[in-house]
This record gives structure tokens, C-alpha cells and sequence, in this order.
């Protein structure tokens, strides 16, 4: 079940906290994508093509780890709804 859900009309973000992780996931029409932070909030985000996904790449800021998610989705960053939950995802 997820803690939080927004949405701009065609992307949907939902915010979930689950196996020790926080998780920011992201899906439209062009895809999708998943920033992940351990529980604690103070490791690298991982950004990947789903929740589940392999790990493509790490990053220390939320707004570097939003850019290659809104990349994945074909989007401009400024699109991505963001669940207040999530807003203060990374260091």
C-alpha cells in the first residue's frame, strides 16, 4: 500500500516505504522509473527503471536522481509530481 500518490494528469508518482527503503516511483505513458534512499534518508538515491529494477546509476542530490528518472519517463523534470513524503529525498 502506498503512503502517497500525485499525479499531473499523465504521470503518476507514488511514494512507498518498504524493505528497509524509501521509494519514489514513476510511470506514464513512456515508461517508468524509481529513485530509491534507504530508510534512514542519509545513503545515495538509486535511480531505476522500476521499483524493483536494477540499480542504473547513483546520485547524492534529489534533483540529479529526478533528471535521469524524468529521462527515463521522456519528460521534463519540472512534470514529475513529487508526494510531499518524498520531498526531502536526498543529502
Amino acid at each position: 500500500m502506498p503512503d502517497a500518490v500525485k499525479t499531473n494528469g499523465q504521470i503518476e508518482a507514488t511514494y512507498t516505504e518498504r524493505d528497509g527503503e524509501r521509494i519514489l516511483s514513476f510511470s506514464g505513458p513512456n515508461g517508468s522509473a524509481a529513485i530509491a534512499q534507504n530508510i534512514e534518508g542519509y545513503a545515495m538515491l538509486k535511480v531505476r527503471p522500476t521499483a524493483d529494477g536494477d540499480e542504473l546509476e547513483r546520485y547524492y542530490g534529489f534533483d540529479m536522481a529526478l533528471d535521469h528518472a524524468a529521462e527515463l519517463l521522456g519528460e521534463s523534470i519540472a512534470t514529475l509530481p513529487i508526494p510531499d513524503p518524498a520531498a526531502d529525498m536526498g543529502m
